[in-house]
């Protein structure tokens, strides 16, 4: 007895996606609700789960291709002939092995490799076996691989070596000059057409600042520990500037209001979207209700979303909404940015990296250390006044976090 697997729904008006992998290949045994395929939306990747138990079908669609809530994708094939199913598979695997490369996605064990993770291993020549994987389930990302060629590990298979010769000699003689066209994901075609979108319709200006983080780093030094056995979280910079951009929106709400229309919407609640990495790329979850919040609550919050976010289990609806962004590439090294609004929000704030540098306080030289903010925001809503008041009024609440008590 065949099961039709379809797509599922994706959310709200959200009607098509990307097959980016398939986690079970034709002839292995599945559970019932055992992740099979990922699919990748504009947002996040969506697991497809095994309607039934049994055993893996064929594939209807391929990866890369797209495709519509609703449609089969491929079959589970249960009953009498899912025990039936498996011996052939594995009686095939002897005979078949002698023909498979000896360093391949497919061969490698019980891994089951994302094209993107594919393509660096056999660009490396790496044994995927040898590599730890951090993604969910133990699964391998690029950031994994990536780190096995900095650290040499992870060699290929030995016996990989005369195979690979006759089809890497032409390469060899040739100039070394080579290209590469890889379709991108539909996360990235996503992004890429909202941030143009941004830049065409919005009057785009940056404004900037610089902070020093003399105070916040002290307070950070001495509750730490405290603070990670009170909470169970680490204590970072993203809460206090969190709560500092909280209070200054409350002072200024047309740095929190959006365009609609010929309206202005203003609001009385802070959705803080913030930028966390993923396998994928960056993603921008939502912190909602954040004026509400204490430090405490935004930092599990966030902690929350980079741990899932590295497990790929973050959904549409974390993603939903958000009338402000704090970036930050200070995590990255970035000295300085200009960046891009996150349409229909009118400004975001770009924290950067640390440094110390040489200041003026009191009349002498010191060193002290310094991060530049940067605030772009729509002039068409926002004054050049309201953006510096604004970012003034972040610089005092970090520079002195007395003022996050006491609400000044």
């Amino acid at each position: 007895m065949s099961t039709e697997v379809i797509v599922p729904t994706l959310g709200e008006s959200i009607a098509e996606a990307t097959l980016g992998q398939w986690l079970k290949q034709p002839g292995e045994a599945v559970a019932a609700d055992e992740p099979i395929a990922s699919l990748e939306t504009d947002k996040v990747a969506v697991e497809v789960t095994a309607p039934v138990a049994g055993v893996m079908g064929a594939h209807i669609v391929s990866e890369g291709a797209t495709v519509n809530v609703g449609a089969v994708i491929g079959s589970i094939e249960g009953g009498a002939g899912a025990a039936a199913a498996t011996a052939p598979a594995a009686a095939a695997a002897p005979s078949a092995a002698p023909a498979a490369p000896a360093v391949t996605a497919e061969d490698a064990g019980d891994l089951t490799l994302s094209p993107s993770v594919r393509r660096l291993v056999l660009e490396h020549g790496l044994d995927p076996t040898k590599i730890k994987g951090t993604g969910k389930d133990g699964r391998l990302t690029k950031d994994d691989v990536m780190a096995a060629v900095s650290a040499g590990t992870a060699t290929a298979k030995a016996e990989a070596a005369p195979a690979a010769a006759p089809t890497s000699a032409p390469a060899a003689a040739s100039s070394g000059r080579a290209e590469e066209r890889v379709r991108m994901t539909r996360l990235r075609q996503t992004v890429a057409k909202r941030l143009k979108e941004a830049q065409n319709t919005a009057a785009m200006l940056t404004t900037f600042n610089d902070v020093d983080m003399t105070a916040v780093m002290e307070a950070r030094t001495k509750y730490k520990d405290l603070f990670e056995k009170k909470h169970g979280v680490r204590l970072g910079f993203m809460g206090f500037f969190t709560k500092a951009v909280c209070m200054a929106l409350k002072d200024i709400p047309a740095v929190n209001a959006s365009i609609e229309g010929d309206e202005i919407v203003y609001r009385n609640y802070a959705d803080i979207s913030v930028a966390v990495s993923a396998p994928n790329g960056l993603v921008v979850p939502v912190i909602r209700d954040a004026q509400d919040m204490s430090v405490a609550d935004i930092e599990r919050t966030i902690g929350d979303f980079g741990k899932r976010a590295k497990d790929g289990t973050l959904t549409m609806d974390d993603m939903k909404g958000g009338t402000f962004t704090i970036s930050n590439g200070g995590v990255f090294g970035s000295l300085m940015s200009t960046p891009i609004i996150n349409p229909p929000q009118s400004a975001v704030l770009g924290l950067h990296r640390i440094e110390d540098r040489p200041v003026v306080r009191d009349g002498q030289i010191v060193v002290r250390p310094m991060m530049y903010l940067a605030l772009s925001y729509d002039h068409r809503l926002i004054d050049g006044r309201e953006a510096v008041t604004f970012l003034v009024a972040v610089k005092n609440a970090i520079e002195d976090p007395t003022r996050l008590l006491i609400d000044l």
